[in-house]
């Protein structure tokens, strides 16, 4: 399946480092005004469109010209969300309130490892800034092919706070090393919504209808019965976000294997539609999340 958006941040080495520098004397809202003239241009001619306005007209059922203003929204949040992650960068402040913290201070204090489950939502690079362990180090599960500059500077600043970086490489060799962190008791941080082309995945009902999402971190729970926590960091002001966390409730360990990587997968995927409900516009996926499962029916026919 071709996806609409391939992960990386626009822009070479030399603009991104630009735009930082900037960042450091003028005001978020100046940026903000630029990316609300630049979407229109973004959504005629760039990738994303289409399913983004299939998806507020198919999903969330609202009308056709709702579900233009809803793309165009969400497609100015994205542009928001990259634009406060260089403002991070630059050393800008944002103002975070985080729902349920009580749920992760309780893993992070207490031995042994757990699991954070993220998703394509918000801004969850901002929640790594704020939401930390001094106990445990995080060890944070990454797109590989971002571009220099943001790389480096996510280095910088999860080195402030304990995060280790281990990027999703081609030969699997990130696998050894989650499975080094959990062995550890260390935290492992990776988003849940994605399969990557891989073919082990699960079914789950999300949005009224049957999508995939990937097998790997629910088998991993379910092998060695880790705790999980699913976080998902919103964008609420110019300079607000809320972080929530949210406990995963482990299935009946009597259950078959593949039942409870079920059990566990839809629980996480009910929990990602319900944030994504209450924040439609920051949604980022800007593919068909259903293709796979349409492609099947189309196949029956």
């Amino acid at each position: 399946m071709q996806r609409e958006w391939q992960g990386s941040t626009d822009g070479n080495k030399w603009m991104q480092q630009q735009l930082i520098n900037c960042f450091r004397f003028l005001n978020l809202r100046i940026y903000y005004a630029g990316v609300a003239v630049v979407v229109p241009f973004y959504m005629l001619f760039g990738r994303g469109f289409k399913t983004s306005y299939s998806f507020f007209r198919r999903r969330i059922g609202r009308g056709r010209l709702r579900s233009v203003f809803l793309a165009y929204a969400n497609f100015f949040r994205f542009g928001q969300v990259i634009i406060d992650r260089f403002a991070a960068y630059a050393g800008k402040k944002f103002s975070i309130a985080i729902d349920n913290y009580e749920a992760f201070a309780e893993l992070a204090s207490a031995p042994g490892s757990f699991m954070m489950l993220s998703a394509h939502v918000g801004n969850y690079e901002m929640g790594g800034y704020n939401l930390v362990s001094e106990q445990k180090t995080i060890n944070a599960i990454i797109f590989a092919g971002e571009t220099e500059t943001v790389m480096e500077n996510r280095t910088i600043q999860f080195g402030r706070t304990n995060i280790r970086m281990i990027p999703i490489r081609p030969d699997m060799s990130h696998l050894f090393a989650i499975n080094r962190a959990l062995r550890d008791g260390e935290i492992v941080s990776l988003p849940a919504d994605r399969c990557d082309g891989s073919e082990r995945t699960v079914a789950c009902t999300f949005f009224g209808q049957t999508a995939h999402f990937p097998m790997g971190p629910f088998a991993t729970i379910q092998q060695r019965r880790t705790p999980a926590l699913a976080i998902f960091v919103m964008k609420e002001s110019v300079k607000g976000y809320r972080i929530f966390v949210r406990r995963l409730a482990l299935p009946d360990e009597s259950l078959p294997k593949k039942e409870f990587i079920h059990q566990l997968s839809q629980q996480y995927a009910a929990l990602v539609e319900e944030t994504v409900r209450k924040y439609p516009t920051q949604w980022f996926n800007f593919f068909d999340f259903w293709a796979e499962t349409n492609n099947e029916t189309d196949g029956k026919k």
